[in-house]
């Protein structure tokens, strides 16, 4: 249906008629999205528990260390209100420290567990900020960070893991951001001054102070039934961030997380074009994998992990909800973002290792058939009905389950 309307609606532009038809038929495209999520798809249940770990954000500058605290409190932004004030970037000490950690812990086949880094594979080039035309200028994290950014060590870091299978790198996208809101906002005084204010301190923006910024695909200024950017837009930004992710790794992306979790049928056409195979969607609704259009396997978080962010953060919490993941036969897919792992303005690191630590040790001693897999893994499972680990092939029962994804809340799976 959408495709019908998309080709009348390119037939009455070129003709000219009325904005009045135009609306109409953009309407018919969004009622026609809205139908395909009240038809039921085939879900996924298996007979053993699997974990999956996924987080965002890794790659992406944030507060640049201390000195960036004491620039921009000098320039009168008092910092601390939110855990996300204190947002940096992860070091080669974080990340060999979390790997570390993932090394003590094996499933029932022996293998570590796995965390899916999602990357932000460029960064706002501060340096150039001041000869652009308009247009924010972005440094490929494969040729560095930006200016007065170091982490010295840090892909390697990323790379080591990746090689001894406890980090799993995933595409988040070229930036956090939606760049047209931003190159829109600059002219505006006081939008534009607190941009120029943390730009000068090396910081990209800090999200929860200015929601403005949006997301890389969507708009949150435009009209509330317009606000992902258009097709061929994020067809061009995929197709960036996919060209950066294999420089950077020597390989294609296979699963993607759309910044902000704001992803529409246009995104999930261009990530598949681009070799994508799976998409992780935000928690909220307790699902089990299925398959969605462009042959993408949909993937929904379950539980969040996030001790940086919530101050009642509890592992038994999180726990519960792993149970009752595994009672309903869907695999527990944990949330943990990058600044949990942080250290270098606030030690959230030490926390959440320690708590990770006891998270997958209650796991292990309560099931003794415990599987960590990834996405790759879990699209080979459902597909065959097993998956590869430690040179050999794992098999279990997968049955299928017919389910409204737009009906299902917690626990309709």
């Amino acid at each position: 249906m959408r495709q019908i309307a998309a080709t009348i609606f390119r037939r009455i532009t070129a003709f000219g008629l009325g904005s009045e038809v135009l609306d109409s038929l953009a309407m018919i495209a969004r009622l026609s999205q809205h139908l395909r999520k009240m038809f039921p798809v085939t879900g996924f249940h298996f007979d053993r528990p699997l974990v999956l770990l996924q987080s965002d954000d890794w790659g992406r500058v944030g507060l640049r260390d201390q000195e960036g605290l004491e620039q921009l409190s000098a320039a009168g932004i008092k910092l601390g209100e939110r855990p996300y004030d204190f947002y940096t970037m992860e070091t080669a000490e974080d990340v060999v420290a979390l790997a570390a950690v993932l090394k003590r812990h094996q499933d029932s086949h022996g293998r570590h567990p796995c965390i899916e880094m999602n990357f932000i594979v460029a960064n706002l080039d501060f340096a150039k900020l001041s000869g652009s035309d308009g247009h924010l200028p972005f440094l490929p994290l494969s040729e560095g960070l930006p200016q007065r950014w170091s982490r010295p060590g840090l892909i390697e870091a990323y790379k080591a893991g990746i090689e001894d299978c406890v980090f799993y790198p995933a595409l988040h996208g070229i930036t956090h951001v939606c760049r047209s809101a931003v190159e829109g906002t600059r002219a505006d005084a006081e939008r534009g001054e607190l941009l120029r204010t943390l730009w000068s301190a090396g910081t990209p923006y800090i999200y929860w102070r200015m929601p403005w910024v949006g997301f890389e695909y969507w708009d949150p200024e435009g009209a509330e039934d317009d606000r992902f950017l258009p097709r061929e837009t994020q067809q061009k930004l995929i197709g960036d961030a996919v060209g950066a992710f294999a420089k950077l790794f020597s390989t294609l992306p296979h699963s993607a997380c759309a910044p902000g979790y704001r992803a529409n049928d246009d995104t999930h056409r261009a990530w598949s074009q681009h070799g994508v195979q799976v998409v992780q969607n935000g928690p909220g609704k307790l699902l089990p994998p299925y398959f969605g259009r462009h042959g993408l396997l949909q993937l929904t978080r379950a539980i969040d992990f996030e001790p940086a962010v919530h101050a009642a953060f509890s592992v038994d919490s999180c726990l519960q909800q792993a149970e009752r993941c595994f009672e309903r036969g869907v695999p527990a897919i944990v949330s943990v973002h990058s600044i949990n792992f942080h250290s270098t303005v606030r030690d959230f690191r030490s926390r959440t290792l320690e708590m990770l630590d006891q998270f997958l040790s209650a796991l292990e001693s309560r099931h003794t058939d415990l599987l960590y897999v990834h996405d790759e893994d879990l699209r080979e499972l459902v597909q065959t009905g097993g998956y590869r680990s430690n040179g050999g092939n794992v098999l279990m029962n997968v049955t299928q389950k017919r389910f409204f994804p737009a009906s299902a809340g917690q626990g309709g799976a």
